[in-house]
């Protein structure tokens, strides 16, 4: 998992439009406040919070609603619950933009569903969603350096290594370093088309 924004701030903003993402395997749409139970249980793991650098540790119900409450609020972060086609909710993924710096993306799964490929399948339908429907032209994203999964998903993904910068993590109350990644538009939609060109050679 990476560095997704975690909005924590109650309010009764109007909700924008989010739309409703369907890949090979999962489904991404807006959190709801009736996911807010299975949220909270899926995120109260110091694993998942140790490797982000807002969500806190312990984490419950309020925090879920918290999150749920602050997410899609305004135009410059979009937030995405994971979901299998069964509506089996697997994490989050979002990207938001920052000041003075390219838009982020980040994301967390829930541990029952790492290694399965889950996570870059998201992120890519992600990335898709920025670069075709948000209109950037470039993104950046973190991983914790200890999170050599989270990095590997960063590289499928055609993220390239800048660097390494220190982070404050909230679960901790203490700072780790970070490993710093770019993804401009061009090489994505090069990639994206010599995907799409194997798979139709195989089919």
């Amino acid at each position: 998992m990476t560095t997704l924004p975690d909005r924590t701030a109650l309010g009764s903003l109007r909700k924008r439009p989010t739309p409703r993402i369907q890949t090979e395997r999962l489904v991404l749409r807006a959190p709801r406040l009736e996911d807010a139970k299975t949220i909270a249980t899926l995120l109260d793991d110091r694993r998942i919070a140790e490797n982000t650098l807002r969500i806190p540790y312990p984490y419950g119900i309020a925090d879920a609603q918290a999150f749920i409450a602050g997410a899609n609020v305004n135009s410059s972060e979009t937030v995405f619950l994971i979901t299998k086609r069964d509506a089996t909710v697997l994490g989050a993924c979002g990207v938001a933009e920052r000041p003075a710096a390219p838009p982020e993306i980040g994301y967390w799964l829930a541990v029952p569903f790492w290694g399965k490929g889950y996570a870059t399948e998201a992120a890519r339908a992600m990335i898709d969603y920025a670069f075709d429907h948000l209109g950037y032209e470039v993104l950046h994203a973190g991983a914790r350096v200890t999170n050599a999964a989270s990095r590997r998903v960063l590289e499928k993904c055609g993220f390239q290594w800048t660097g390494v910068g220190l982070y404050r993590i909230r679960s901790l109350a203490a700072s780790a370093p970070f490993d710093r990644f770019r993804l401009e538009r061009g090489p994505w939609a090069a990639a994206r088309g010599a995907r799409r060109g194997n798979s139709e050679g195989r089919s």
